[in-house]
C-alpha cells in the first residue's frame, strides 16, 4: 500500500479553489476531490507496517483548531515552476500536530522526513508551463485568502496510480481531542 496522513478541506473552500484551477496552459490541474493538505506522505508498506501505522496514528493527540489558506506560489522556488500551490497562514496547531503525527511514525521505525514541512495544498503540476505565465497566474491571485475552517480531524490514506491520475481511499480517520481515539 502507498499511504500518506492528510487534512481534507471543506467543500466551500474546494470550490473556491476550483474557480482557481484554470488559465496556465501545460497545468495538470488537481481535482477538487483530490484537495487536501498533505501532513506526512509515507509511501509504499506491507501489511504488518499498515496496521502498526494505523495504531501509531490512533494514539496522537491534539484539539482542534482554526486554519486558513493564504496566497498562492510554486516549487522550486528560483527554478523552473513545477507545481502551483496555496499556501498556509502560519499556525503553531498545525505544526504541533504535523510534529505529533512524525513522532508517531518514527517511534514506529519509519525514517523521519528529511525535508522541511512546507505546508501547502497542490492545485497544479506544470509540463512547459512559461515562467511569464505563471506570474501573472501569481499575481492574479496574490490576494486569495479563504476564510478560517476547523480542523477537528485527520485521514491515513491509501493512494493507487493510475493512467488517469491517483485514487485515493480512506483507510482510518482521527478525530482531534485530547481524549479521543481513531474515528471510526
Amino acid at each position: 500500500m502507498r499511504l500518506f496522513v492528510a487534512i481534507d478541506l471543506p467543500a466551500g473552500i474546494r470550490e473556491q479553489l476550483a474557480v482557481m484551477s484554470c488559465g496556465l496552459p501545460g497545468a495538470r490541474w488537481v481535482g477538487s476531490e483530490h484537495l487536501h493538505l498533505t501532513l506526512r506522505f509515507i509511501g509504499e508498506v506491507d501489511g504488518i507496517l499498515f496496521q502498526a501505522i494505523r495504531e501509531a496514528l490512533a494514539r496522537v493527540r491534539g484539539d482542534p483548531f482554526a486554519m486558513q489558506l493564504d496566497g498562492v506560489g510554486y516549487f522550486p522556488p528560483r527554478k523552473k515552476p513545477r507545481v502551483v500551490w496555496v499556501g498556509i497562514r502560519e499556525n503553531p496547531d498545525l505544526g504541533r500536530l504535523r510534529n505529533r503525527i512524525e513522532s508517531s511514525l518514527v517511534r514506529i521505525g519509519l525514517a523521519p522526513e528529511r525535508r522541511k514541512f512546507s505546508p501547502h495544498i497542490t492545485l497544479a503540476r506544470l509540463n512547459r508551463t512559461p515562467a511569464s505565465r505563471v506570474g501573472r497566474y501569481l499575481e492574479d491571485h496574490a490576494l486569495f485568502r479563504s476564510p478560517e475552517f476547523r480542523v477537528e480531524r485527520f485521514r491515513l490514506y491509501s493512494s493507487v496510480l493510475g493512467r488517469n491520475g491517483a485514487t485515493h481511499t480512506v483507510e482510518q480517520e482521527y478525530l482531534l481531542s485530547s481524549r479521543a481515539g481513531p474515528g471510526w
